[in-house]
């Protein structure tokens, strides 16, 4: 399993950067898997901190944007992949994770909770605690399948997207039909065959 350390916030700098809410403080050897848990609308940071003070271990990605309004403009943090916090626990736990307020549902495949695998939530948890610039993408299925070789997002995989001068590797997490974009230094991939 995969340890993101203890609940961390990453300042808001003056560009946009990823952030990070997670907590890992459980032993991660039990025999535990990562699920999506579908929460009502903007209620993420809320069953995060619901989580957090019961003990169990999340995942809730988050990223910077500025916001303008009339008379001012702001940054806030918002969730990655609005509506989902992904938790890390045993089968048996599930019903303490539906019985907190503003938990909708499991995300499930053919009656069961459906487990997200471990290789997307290391993508997810690496590129956002390493404050790279990530933000939402629209979902890709298709494209140029490429690994990025080197810099702080080395061996991850997806669909390179050009966007004007800047290249784009987008991450998709399969389960959910989100898809979240880096960029990367053009020197930094390699094709995929």
């Amino acid at each position: 399993m995969f340890d993101f350390g203890s609940v961390s916030r990453i300042g808001v700098p003056s560009v946009p950067r990823a952030a990070i809410v997670d907590c890992t403080k459980n032993d991660l050897t039990v025999a535990r898997e990562w699920y999506v848990v579908s929460v009502f609308p903007r209620h993420e940071k809320h069953v995060a901190q619901l989580l957090e003070a019961r003990g169990t271990n999340y995942l809730l990605p988050l990223y910077s944007s500025l916001r303008r309004w009339k008379d001012r403009r702001k940054r806030i943090e918002m969730a990655l992949f609005p509506g989902y916090v992904f938790v890390n626990i045993e089968l048996e736990q599930r019903v303490g994770v539906l019985t907190l307020p503003g938990v909708a549902r499991f995300i499930t495949f053919k009656g069961q909770p459906a487990v997200v695998p471990d290789h997307e939530i290391k993508t997810i948890g690496i590129s956002a605690r390493r404050g790279l610039a990530i933000e939402p993408h629209p979902y890709l299925q298709k494209g140029r399948h490429v690994r990025i070789r080197s810099g702080p997002m080395t061996g991850m995989e997806g669909f390179l997207v050009r966007r004007k001068d800047k290249f784009r590797v987008v991450i998709s997490v399969d389960l959910i039909m989100r898809s979240v974009a880096a960029e990367v230094d053009e020197a930094d991939i390699e094709p995929l065959t």
